[in-house]
């Protein structure tokens, strides 16, 4: 593709200037502390839809407070958004910061339906501006081992794929228990193992089953299965939820053995994640490097920004987890608790 022009008014090689569209947890948690750190972006501003909670935030990491998301985009001195809003919010608030000539790093996932995902990647065609999507576990060192063991024909053929992200109860009083924000644990976090399986299956894997376990009291699914197959025929199953004790690991079963990355999707920057290789007689752990994968998306992030290319990780990745998220819940036996 022909790269995008960064619609930026600094000189070439300066950090890009970046807004927050929301003090979301993940935000203030992750994110914030990243590109207040960062080398490649410079933290403008942080809004709110209330003001002082803006304040408070803006103070807290050395950047302007401001009430209302449009008053951010309107800014001539922000040349991308981070959005860590819920997910039903995300087609507007994207479609409106690219609007308004903003690149945008939008929390996973993109939309809740795949129309309108394949909406705001032509939106950002149109108006040639960056739209990534942050899957942010796709960014850290551990992976690249694995696939390259993988390479290497350390299990032989893969034969099946399984993966599962499990957490505790979340606070019930959050968007994730609200179906008109986007709530539940197929959005929240059954995405990180459905996006693994692009990682390692060829082509475009079908949803052949899948369950959903929804909450009668709130009706968003806190729990779910799923079983996919690439065109080869080489399987995948996944396990997710929110009302489980906490796994975030997956597995490559091939025919001579298995590869098994057990802090998958959420290790900390400091943690120098564990890679298990099973073969027949022997079983060999492998400590990675620690990695930041939060500053890596970043990075890829403004990297993109900054010459106009939006790496591997874009539109026809995006565009098939949204057809496999809606192709999950349309697919699924729905049970009730």
């Amino acid at each position: 593709m022909s790269p995008v022009p960064t619609g930026r008014d600094g000189p070439a090689g300066s950090p890009v200037r970046m807004g927050v569209l929301g003090c979301a947890d993940i935000a203030l948690r992750r994110m914030l502390p990243a590109i207040a750190a960062a080398d490649s972006a410079r933290l403008v501003a942080v809004a709110s839809r209330d003001a002082a909670k803006a304040e408070r935030v803006a103070a807290r990491f050395g950047c302007a407070g401001v009430k209302g998301y449009r008053t951010l985009l309107k800014r001539d001195d922000i040349d991308a958004v981070y959005i860590p809003l819920p997910p039903a919010l995300h087609f507007e608030q994207v479609a409106e910061a690219m609007l308004a000539g903003k690149h945008v790093l939008c929390e996973k996932p993109l939309c809740t339906t795949r129309a309108e995902t394949a909406e705001l990647m032509e939106l950002a065609r149109h108006h040639r501006r960056i739209l990534t999507e942050n899957y942010m576990f796709l960014h850290h060192s551990q992976h690249t081992a694995v696939q390259s063991l993988l390479d290497e024909g350390a299990i032989g053929e893969l034969e099946v794929l399984s993966a599962s992200f499990g957490v505790p109860p979340l606070d019930p009083t959050g968007f994730r228990y609200a179906p008109s924000l986007g709530g539940g644990a197929l959005l929240d976090v059954g995405v990180y193992p459905l996006r693994t399986v692009q990682m390692y299956l060829p082509g475009k894997p079908e949803v052949l089953a899948a369950t959903l376990r929804v909450d009668s009291a709130t009706g968003v699914d806190v729990a779910g299965t799923v079983l996919l197959s690439a065109p080869d025929g080489t399987a995948a199953q996944l396990a997710y939820g929110f009302r489980h004790s906490y796994r975030s690991r997956y597995t490559l079963w091939g025919g001579q053995g298995q590869l098994s990355a057990e802090r998958a999707y959420t290790p900390p920057e400091h943690l120098k994640p564990v890679i298990r290789l099973q073969q027949q007689d022997r079983l060999t752990e492998l400590t990675t490097p620690a990695d930041h994968q939060v500053h890596n998306a970043l990075t890829a992030f403004t990297d993109a920004v900054l010459t106009g290319r939006n790496g591997p990780l874009g539109e026809t990745e995006s565009l098939l987890q949204a057809q496999l998220a809606e192709d999950i819940r349309n697919i699924a036996r729905i049970t009730t608790n």
